[in-house]
């Protein structure tokens, strides 16, 4: 799976293409209007995780400007995973009812509109507010990317083509972190959002002058009778449960350790520039690896054993980061991204594999759950900083990979459980 996807949570399963005929008409690579597509949805994707993230290493600035504590500035970081969380299915929803790229073009109109705004926010209550109306809009884009890809491009040529998408999001995620922390030590945290929604802009702009006219959308009706039907029926599944829940729980580690972070290495015994810290998400990088090789590792241990080592993995970062020495805090890091992307890797494939219908709805219900761990890492993480310091935020990370363990042994004796009661023979 694509490493990238850990911003985007996307799935080539989610949707499922029909197959290619002779006379097929959708793009394919070196055909026309496949580069321009391309390029346009990686733009997108550029823009909607720059702009979702743009203050995640800002977070010592806001406070410092607007006197708050990192549990309150986190909120800017939260309100705006929140958002999206809250709005992906809604959107998922209304791509279906009025295509994919209009969803798509009002959601990075909304947003980009309301980055412009950011940089003048009077306080940090309006801080918050603005970045929670931006990350609902953003919700449009995952929720109808992938869809349109299924639509307008063979399937032969579906994952290059998605590949493509989430890589924007991955250089989008850690490209706004970085510039963001080093135009902060220069001209100050509104100058540095500023950029970041200039950037958005462009992105978006091209993104619609780029992106081809849809040619295989066919309308459908809302229901909702029927999307809650949908969604109820994944709910009700004790696996799909379990895999949100784990998300939910490495994305808790996640948000919490790179929402503080900045606050701990800007300060004594560190007190690295801002620009420095910022460029600590280049870490994401490591994400390549890991993600990468979920595949493999769920080939040897099972997709249980590869969360058990994601988890372990984890840990181990999270108690190397509580020790004093520099280098071996940035090892910790890397640990953690590493576990966090292998173990998010292996529960957001395994849900399209698990989900035998709706399977837009169970990626949908999934990102859901991402971001909502987002959202709980980011504050709760941030509190419990306030609260103990970093010793509190690895308590709170370490919880959470416990729970990932707990959920694990669980699913393990449940299909011990269901192995036993099936017939012989129906194996």
């Amino acid at each position: 799976m694509s490493p990238a996807s850990t911003e985007a949570s996307t799935s080539v399963d989610a949707v499922l293409p029909a197959p290619a005929s002779d006379s097929d008409s959708r793009l394919t690579p070196g055909g026309p209007g496949y580069r321009r597509m391309s390029f346009a949805l990686f733009l997108a994707g550029v823009a909607t995780f720059a702009l979702l993230y743009s203050t995640q290493a800002l977070l010592p600035l806001i406070s410092g400007e607007f006197g708050v504590a990192a549990s309150e500035a986190s909120w800017t970081v939260a309100a705006a995973t929140g958002g999206l969380a809250l709005f992906v299915l809604p959107m998922s929803a209304l791509s279906e009812r009025y295509g994919r790229r209009t969803v798509m073009t009002a959601s990075l109109a909304v947003a980009v509109t309301v980055g412009m705004l950011v940089p003048f926010a009077p306080s940090i209550g309006a801080l918050v507010v603005l970045r929670g109306v931006q990350g609902a809009a953003l919700a449009g884009l995952p929720a109808s990317a992938t869809a349109y890809l299924a639509e307008e491009v063979r399937p032969k040529a579906l994952v290059t083509a998605i590949g493509l998408f989430v890589a924007g999001n991955s250089v989008g995620g850690m490209s706004g972190r970085v510039i963001t922390g080093w135009v902060a030590q220069e001209w100050g945290w509104r100058v540095s959002v500023g950029v970041i929604g200039a950037l958005a802009v462009a992105c978006a702009v091209a993104f619609r002058l780029l992106l081809p006219a849809p040619k295989h959308f066919t309308a459908g009706s809302l229901r909702p009778r029927v999307l809650l039907g949908t969604v109820r029926g994944h709910l009700s599944d004790p696996l799909l449960r379990r895999l949100y829940a784990i998300g939910a729980l490495f994305m808790t580690v996640f948000g919490g350790v790179y929402t503080v972070i900045g606050y701990r290495l800007t300060a004594e015994p560190f007190g690295l520039p801002q620009g420095i810290v910022g460029s600590i998400f280049l870490v994401y990088l490591v994400g390549t690896v890991s993600a990468s090789t979920a595949g493999r590792l769920v080939g040897r241990l099972g997709r249980r054993g590869a969360l058990y080592l994601a988890g372990g993995t984890t840990a181990a970062g999270l108690l190397l980061s509580l020790t004093s020495c520099l280098p071996l805090v940035l090892l910790g890091l890397v640990l953690i991204t590493a576990g966090f992307f292998a173990g998010h890797a292996v529960a957001s494939s395994a849900v399209s594999k698990t989900a035998t219908h709706g399977r837009a709805q169970a990626s949908a219900l999934y990102q859901s759950a991402y971001y909502i761990g987002s959202s709980l890492g980011s504050t709760v993480g941030a509190m419990a900083f306030h609260s103990d310091g970093w010793t509190g935020t690895v308590g709170v990370g370490l919880l959470a990979v416990l729970g990932v363990v707990t959920i694990t042994v669980l699913g393990s004796r449940a299909a011990r459980v269901d192995a036993r009661r099936q017939p012989v023979g129906a194996h």
